[in-house]
């Protein structure tokens, strides 16, 4: 019987093969090289994600501002979560070197219409804003929901996106995703609830 015990190996050698084996495969993903040809490479695909990463979240700002003008009363309700992705425009933006920034002010009200013409947002931006605007349903509750969709859409591609994205860029766009997803829900519950 001693010859069938070794050819089992223990619960404790496979536990530790498994967590090398995931260790390896963590640490592979995540790191991108730090090689003179990683880092050339790097720069730019960084650039191109947050610049994508801004236009998707100016776009969003755009269907929040279609919302409150369409439907005045949920202004109150869509100013916290407006404001919060306007920080994220911002945040997204700050480490881009030809982005200046807008300013992270929450208000519902045009704060974001005067910061929005960056050189390389304006025309997307500006290509968005009709669709967005007629695309608001007439009922209160329809627009919520279909704000809803897009922040989890945006949520959704974004946590997609954090595959090709470097480090630090990853851990914002997780970051952003994340409250992507609370405010879909915030969107749909209770009117107490996201206050």
């Amino acid at each position: 019987m001693p010859w069938t015990q070794t050819l089992r190996p223990s619960r404790r050698s496979l536990l530790v093969g498994a967590a090398g084996v995931a260790g390896a495969a963590l640490l592979g993903g995540c790191s991108d090289g730090s090689g003179s040809s990683g880092a050339d490479t790097g720069v730019p695909l960084e650039r191109r994600m947050r610049e994508a990463a801004v236009r998707d979240s100016e776009r969003l700002l755009e269907r929040y501002d279609a919302t409150v003008a369409a439907h005045p009363d949920l202004a109150a309700r869509l100013a916290p979560l407006r404001g919060a992705v306007a920080e994220h425009t911002g945040a997204l933006a700050l480490a881009g070197p030809v982005k200046t920034g807008p300013s992270p002010s929450p208000s519902a009200s045009g704060s974001r219409s005067g910061a929005s013409p960056s050189p390389s947002a304006s025309a997307p931006a500006g290509a968005a804003a009709a669709p967005s605007a007629a695309a608001v349903p007439a009922k209160p509750a329809e627009a919520l929901t279909a704000l809803a969709d897009a922040e989890r859409s945006l949520a959704e591609a974004r946590t997609v996106s954090l595959a090709g994205a470097p480090g630090e860029l990853a851990r914002l766009l997780a970051s952003v995703a994340a409250c992507g997803a609370v405010h879909a829900y915030l969107l749909t519950s209770t009117p107490g609830a996201a206050s």
